[in-house]
């Protein structure tokens, strides 16, 4: 059985959406043939995507995120943004929401400039929204595995895409993260793709990255990554992308949420061009219906709550079926 046969996945599939058309000469967006190849495989990787001077601005950043949320006490409102798990008798941190209002402005460096933003319009359309931010790591020897699941399931009228900036090194035999590529044309039941076939599924893939690469991936592509000892510290940012027009049609959120997100870019495009004056800066083409007000207080852009969230494909009591 491969991955893809009607026992690991749901009897029917939707089609992939037809590409998002860039504009012309832009160097930043994708290609045709990438677009085409996510469409196909739910998945791309872009080779040293991210400037060597970001990344670095970028790792600091990380390391200050994650040293913050392990000085606050337990009971602080602001514990809430830093995930934790128990494993092996400790406390292990492994997730840290909400980047871009920790005091580190190369989230939001990160967030405006053209070797993000291409990959939303391209995939996205001119209406993309930022929809999520968040650091997730494994720590030196916190080897924990994350098991098979897919991050969000809909009706794949549009494309909802994670841009996941790699800020170390994710090797084969390590702890690297595997992809079922073409698994996102449909929910998928992983606690019987997990029992049948534990992390070898036929078809499977372990993705090698270098600090700087970009994977996209599907936010419907089946994706995991095993257990592994003595491991090196693994970090990576990630963002979701969402078109405007498939939020207002299937939610989880409303034109209300969605404006205050689209806030977040005339912010995120400033603090590029600040830090990165010699650079063309990106073009935002959104519809001017949907263009933000702009406001005079950064501060008060940087941490829109989501409240509710978008159920995905996890074999666990908490997860929530699709329906159609």
């Amino acid at each position: 059985m491969t991955i893809a046969e009607p026992s690991a996945l749901a009897a029917t599939s939707a089609p992939a959406p037809a590409p998002a058309a860039a504009p012309a000469n832009a160097p930043h967006h994708l290609t045709p043939e990438q677009v085409r190849f996510f469409d196909d495989h739910g998945y791309l990787v872009l080779r040293g995507r991210i400037p060597a001077d970001l990344l670095a601005r970028l790792q600091d950043a990380a390391e200050g995120w994650i040293a913050d949320g392990r000085a606050l006490a337990e009971d602080d409102p602001a514990a809430a943004d830093y995930q934790w798990a128990a494993r092996g008798g400790e406390r292990r941190m492994f997730r840290v929401d909400y980047l871009h209002g920790k005091g580190r402005a190369a989230s939001l460096e990160l967030l405006g400039s053209p070797a993000v933003l291409g990959i939303a319009e391209s995939l996205a359309g001119p209406d993309f929204v930022p929809t999520y931010e968040s650091l997730v790591f494994k720590d030196e020897g916190d080897g924990a595995a994350i098991d098979w699941h897919q991050d969000a399931v809909h009706p794949r009228t549009h494309r909802i895409l994670n841009v996941d900036v790699y800020l170390d090194a994710s090797r084969a035999g390590e702890g690297a993260l595997r992809v079922a590529p073409g698994s996102h044309l449909a929910p998928v039941d992983v606690c019987q793709l997990q029992e049948e076939f534990g992390w070898d599924a036929p078809g499977v893939i372990q993705v090698e990255l270098e600090p700087g690469d970009v994977l996209v991936h599907d936010v419907m592509v089946v994706h995991g990554s095993e257990a592994v000892t003595g491991n090196r510290l693994r970090r990576t940012i990630y963002y979701e992308f969402r078109a405007a027009e498939q939020i207002l049609a299937e939610g989880p959120w409303d034109a209300e949420w969605i404006d205050r997100r689209l806030r977040l870019l005339p912010v995120a495009l400033r603090e590029h061009a600040r830090a990165n004056p010699e650079a063309e800066p990106f073009a935002w083409n959104i519809d001017p219906a949907l263009a933000p007000a702009v406001s005079d207080d950064d501060e008060a852009e940087l941490r829109i709550a989501h409240l509710v969230h978008s159920p995905g494909s996890y074999c666990s009591a908490g997860s929530v079926p699709f329906t159609s």
